[in-house]
């Protein structure tokens, strides 16, 4: 994990047509968020594989957040509980491994939601440079 003289690093699983613009509209209207924040888009939020989130964390990453489809997937009406099958397995994998689960995060990020996004970014920054 990271170290308390730098910025937490935050990997962003993000989806192509709902989250990705909103997260886009955050760098076009200059609104800010850690440098520390990068993103991989999905068409899906429900297609992320635990051992992705897992690999991110054994790359180095301090946090994994997931800018979820929502009701607004286009690929699945179940979505949003696939979704959240894939942080509660994320989770469980994670206590193994003695990761603390309060290193993942989710919330449904849609194409005008660049302040929340941003929002967001903040607190989780907050929440892992307390872990630390």
């Amino acid at each position: 994990m990271g170290n308390q003289h730098t910025r937490p690093r935050i990997l962003v699983f993000s989806t192509d047509k709902i989250s990705d613009p909103g997260i886009d509209q955050a760098g076009l209207r200059k609104i800010h968020y850690s440098p520390s924040v990068y993103v991989i888009s999905l068409p899906c939020s429900s297609g992320i594989k635990p051992r992705w989130i897992m690999h991110a964390f054994n790359q180095g990453f301090d946090g994994v957040f997931i800018a979820a489809d929502g009701h607004e997937c286009s690929y699945s009406s179940k979505c949003p509980e696939y979704t959240n099958m894939i942080i509660e397995e994320s989770q469980r994998l994670m206590k193994e491994a003695n990761i603390s689960p309060k290193r993942i995060r989710m919330a449904a990020i849609c194409s005008v939601c660049a302040e929340p996004f941003a929002s967001h970014m903040a607190n989780f920054t907050r929440i892992l440079a307390e872990l630390e």
